[in-house]
């Protein structure tokens, strides 16, 4: 994605210890026409890489639901978020998984209703970031207990130097990034061609 590698370079800022600022058109403010291309983006690519008959889009709130939510419309499914905080009306027997969180701290606990997710689901998991690949894999782990099949993972910006595509390979499904970060200090922002 030719234009979205550019808004990374252009616009993304180095904050130190790992953090790329790219809130102007994907953390904090979001330009609708570029969403979009990466939800069809994120649809061909998976496609091309096999995956078929996906049921729901999944990803972990708040900012992976803005591009979770253009490959749900791609895909033509539901998108389901994994809640951080557990509002009154999940029920009971939700999944769950917990994660470290980066640029937050501490550990979070990633849950699903029981009601919007079935063990004939096929799921692709979309994020914006692909780091450590931990905040993936407890998404993984909460699918799995539901006894719904992962089929795909998608992100946005991977910053490949953090090792989270390693972490990931054992679960054997198709990892597509639309923009994968080789080095990222403070000389600039090295994007793999």
């Amino acid at each position: 994605m030719k234009t979205l590698k550019e808004r990374i370079l252009n616009e993304g800022k180095y904050l130190g210890k790992g953090i790329l600022k790219v809130d102007g058109f994907l953390n904090h403010q979001l330009h609708p026409d570029l969403t979009m291309q990466m939800g069809r983006e994120f649809c061909k690519q998976l496609s091309h890489a096999g995956v078929s008959h996906v049921s729901k889009i999944i990803t972990a709130e708040t900012s992976g639901i803005a591009p979770a939510l253009a490959a749900a419309v791609a895909f033509d499914v539901p998108l389901v978020f994994a809640r951080k905080k557990r509002p009154i009306t999940m029920p009971d027997g939700f999944y769950s998984s917990e994660a470290p969180s980066h640029t937050k701290g501490g550990i979070t606990t990633l849950m699903i209703s029981p009601e919007y997710l079935r063990a004939d689901d096929r799921v692709v998991i979309i994020d914006d970031f692909l780091a450590t690949g931990l905040t993936t894999k407890a998404l993984i782990e909460a699918i799995q207990k539901s006894g719904a099949e992962v089929l795909g993972i998608g992100a946005v910006i991977e910053k490949g130097f953090e090792g989270g595509r390693k972490v990931l390979e054992p679960f054997k499904v198709p990892i597509v990034s639309l923009a994968i970060i080789e080095r990222l200090d403070d000389t600039g922002i090295y994007l793999k061609d």
